[in-house]
């Protein structure tokens, strides 16, 4: 597969997980931009909520792990390109081109979601996280919580989803389910986060919104490259120098 044909896959792979995700927490989950209570003027007051925002990035991946994983390996996550290198299960000559795709993918997502969003009479890029946006301290964290909470929240989450990622694309492990596993485990990592940053753990899905938004959104967003990046690359590098059993170039073998 050509690496261009396998960039085409990550960024409509990326566009996915942006737009769907996303979409369904400023779309259907039913909050105010603040997350602090139901919209007055909903029409669908029950809206999806926490648990439906965090199913729908869950099910965003795994469907785009069935659809394109066997074009790209589907990960539509800059730290996931980088947490693979890491594990030597990529190689850094194409990091850049895949994390480009990537990007573009979830910025062209939001630029669409923000025109849907739009759409909607008295709709406005206001208040604490607007258009899904990840935020960190009083102002901009859905629960408030502190650049140190959120650091290590994204840090430690970021290290599980790799290490999920990493394990359940292990040729020891069982075969066709790790689309399943990944995308359980996200949906997992929001349900635990979303209080805390409005849950990034993919510094493409932080920088697509923040582009619209700007200001404030765009000066934050260090943390969630940041954290997202350091947390796969340990989690990487411990996978392949203690979990890893056979450590030959085999890794790049379905990309060549």
């Amino acid at each position: 597969m050509s690496l261009f044909k396998r960039c085409l896959a990550e960024f409509i792979g990326t566009f996915w997980l942006v737009f769907g995700g996303c979409g369904s927490a400023v779309l259907a989950a039913a909050f105010t931009t603040t997350g602090a209570k139901l919209a007055e003027n909903t029409r669908y007051p029950l809206g999806i909520g926490l648990v439906g925002v965090s199913l729908a990035f869950g099910l965003t991946v795994l469907t785009m792990a069935y659809a394109i994983g066997h074009i790209s390996g589907c990960h539509l996550n800059p730290a996931v390109s980088i947490g693979l290198w890491a594990a030597k299960r990529f190689p850094a000559s194409e990091l850049f081109v895949y994390i480009g795709s990537q990007v573009f993918g979830a910025i062209v997502a939001a630029g669409i979601l923000y025109l849907v969003a739009s759409g909607k009479p008295g709709f406005r890029l206001i208040g604490s996280n607007p258009l899904a946006t990840n935020g960190f301290g009083a102002d901009h964290s859905p629960g408030g919580y502190s650049l140190l909470a959120c650091f290590t929240a994204e840090l430690v989450l970021s290290f599980m989803f790799l290490m999920i990622i990493l394990g359940a694309t292990d040729r020891r492990a069982p075969i066709g389910f790790a689309p399943v596993a990944i995308g359980l485990g996200l949906t997992v990592i929001h349900l635990i986060s979303i209080p805390v940053t409005n849950t990034s753990v993919n510094p493409a899905r932080s920088l697509g919104p923040a582009m619209f938004v700007g200001g404030w959104a765009i000066q934050q967003l260090w943390l969630f490259w940041l954290a997202p990046i350091l947390g796969a690359l340990l989690a990487g590098m411990l996978y392949y120098q203690v979990l890893e059993t056979e450590k030959a170039e085999r890794h790049f073998t379905e990309i060549e």
